[in-house]
């Protein structure tokens, strides 16, 4: 939106051009985003209290988080909304890309503000029932897969890339489609498992999309995908501008939702960030690296399918509790060590995916 206004300044004053610059545009977005995190912080969090919308706490769990019951939560609204001005005020509106990371995010949020507002509004244990939340998500997954499928005008945009080697990557032609439907609906589903302690699931959110940004704006250069044996995604380096908003509304919720939390990120934030990560990571082509960056929601995923797989098969527990962050607790880690650990291993995978653009 500024972008239009600065270009048509630029007829009465030449240094408005600098707003051109995605890097610019990128820091201010982070910038914005905080700065409105920070701002609407505190007015959310006094009426989702006055309101009574609390986190239920399940009473099998931790005995240290039965303090937490009452805690505002639906607080991820915050994120989107922060994530939401940003964009639009700072990216270039012409750009497909940032409509569709936009929609699909702002999509899900949906889906999980539903769920909370039945958990914890209406009283309704069930919140929306699965059949109905996974419906949903497969409608809006499948549907930008489709969407992406369709924009597609080289072999390279649906083909899987394999990092740490220059040329291989496998065309996977129409089963793209299933490929990113898995990979939008299973990323969001990973980040709202992890969402389970004080500030746990936003900062490695925010580690990964910032990752993220990175490859999506190398991948819109044509000269910098070309030296680095990457896809070239003709404007996908517009969405430095999405992923530097999202870094920036998650450190304005994290002052907020770090230990001792003030408010809970819940379904509307965890499902919506997850599903960004997704789609970002589909449209620059680097699935498998996301997998690496987000090694910490795989983990928390699959200990959840292993635990069940083996109660079910066997009748015994492999972990004390599922998600994973939830055994190290019982273990008798204080939450602070498991938060923080958690980041660390974050933040070591995001940098070894980061060497994958060297290293092939």
């Amino acid at each position: 939106m500024l972008l239009w206004l600065a270009d048509y300044l630029t007829q009465f004053y030449s240094g408005f051009s600098v707003f051109k610059y995605l890097t610019l545009r990128g820091i201010l977005g982070v910038l914005t985003a905080l700065g409105i995190s920070l701002y609407l912080g505190p007015v959310m969090i006094r009426k989702l209290s006055f309101y009574q919308i609390g986190q239920a706490v399940r009473d099998d769990g931790p005995q240290s988080h039965l303090s937490k019951a009452g805690t505002p939560t639906m607080g991820g609204a915050l994120i989107l909304i922060a994530i939401a001005i940003s964009t639009l005020l700072w990216s270039n509106l012409q750009n497909q890309y940032v409509w569709l990371v936009l929609a699909v995010t702002l999509g899900f949020g949906v889906i999980g503000w539903v769920d909370d507002y039945r958990k914890v509004v209406e009283k309704n244990s069930r919140g929306l029932p699965a059949r109905w939340k996974y419906f949903w998500q497969s409608v809006l997954g499948a549907g930008a897969a489709i969407y992406l499928y369709s924009l597609a005008s080289t072999p390279l945009e649906t083909a899987l890339i394999v990092p740490f080697f220059k040329t291989v990557a496998l065309n996977m032609g129409p089963f793209f489609i299933l490929f990113a439907y898995l990979v939008i609906v299973g990323t969001s589903n990973a980040v709202n498992l992890t969402d389970g302690l004080d500030g746990l699931a936003i900062m490695p959110t925010v580690l990964v999309g910032s990752a993220l940004g990175i490859f999506a704006y190398l991948s819109g250069h044509v000269e910098f995908a070309r030296y680095l044996h990457i896809p070239y995604i003709s404007g996908a380096g517009e969405l430095v501008i999405f992923t530097g908003a999202l870094a920036g509304a998650g450190l304005g919720f994290l002052w907020f939702n770090t230990y001792p939390a003030q408010v809970f990120m819940g379904d509307v934030g965890a499902l919506a960030l997850g599903a960004a990560l997704g789609i970002i990571a589909v449209i620059v082509r680097q699935e498998i690296v996301l997998f690496i960056m987000g090694g910490v929601f795989v983990m928390e995923t699959v200990s959840v399918i292993l635990q069940v797989a083996s109660y079910k098969l066997t009748g015994r527990r492999i972990f004390r509790m599922a998600p994973l962050h939830h055994h190290y607790e019982l273990k008798g880690w204080p939450e602070p060590r498991v938060i923080v650990r958690f980041w660390i291993i974050t933040l070591i995978l995001v940098l070894i995916g980061l060497a994958t653009l060297k290293i092939r």
